[in-house]
């Protein structure tokens, strides 16, 4: 620990940034406990997106593997990629617990799959059809995963800081404020007992 002055006004000084830390200290715990309440229930939410797309994805993964044995890949290739241009999703910004998080949002087009039904499979329209409405999901889960990340990052930070003022800034300055408070009682004990020796010499002096 630092050297102090152990004076009453460095004491009020230390009592003063005591109480400041306390308050910083509360304030912070607060907020570690709502972001860790938002967290598991962006957690809840991206576990359930997960399983919804993870299921999806299968499905279309299977229909794909029918298309490609009744169209053959180059058939199947060109007809994903006339289904493949579609609009971009709008993304924005949000503000939770004082952090900018991603907001995306994305609508599917309107056109349909990007192509005839005539000489493409079942299973392919299917498969293309499924996709597309399952783009939102997949939009919302990246956006969804992110944020988790960001409030994970951010709950990590301000551990370290609760612990830095609950284990090391709040401990030294309660042992400062009890040094200066045992230096200022033995200062005063000193001069009492100087005072009182001063009396008495003067006294003896008078008698």
């Amino acid at each position: 620990m630092a050297t102090v002055n152990p004076t009453r006004l460095e004491l009020d000084k230390t009592k003063k940034r005591l109480a400041t830390a306390r308050r910083g200290h509360k304030l912070l715990k607060d907020k570690q406990d709502e972001m860790a309440r938002q967290y598991m229930d962006y957690h809840r939410r991206w576990l359930a997106l997960y399983r919804q797309v993870e299921s999806a994805l299968g499905q279309a993964s299977r229909s794909m593997l029918l298309a490609q044995a009744e169209m053959g890949q180059a058939s199947l290739t060109e007809a994903l990629l006339l289904s493949a241009a579609g609009r971009e999703p709008d993304c924005a910004t949000a503000h939770l617990m004082n952090l900018s998080v991603p907001e995306i949002s994305y609508q599917a087009p309107e056109t349909g799959i990007g192509y005839g039904f005539a000489f493409t499979s079942p299973e392919l329209d299917g498969a293309v059809q499924g996709l597309q409405q399952l783009l939102p999901k997949l939009y919302e889960l990246a956006q969804v995963n992110k944020i988790c990340e960001m409030l994970a990052d951010e709950m990590e930070r301000t551990r370290r800081r609760v612990n830095a003022l609950e284990y090391v800034m709040i401990p030294q300055m309660e042992q400062t404020i009890r040094t200066i408070s045992m230096k200022l009682e033995d200062n005063e004990r000193s001069n009492l007992t100087r005072l009182r020796k001063v009396k008495e010499m003067l006294a003896r002096q008078q008698g």
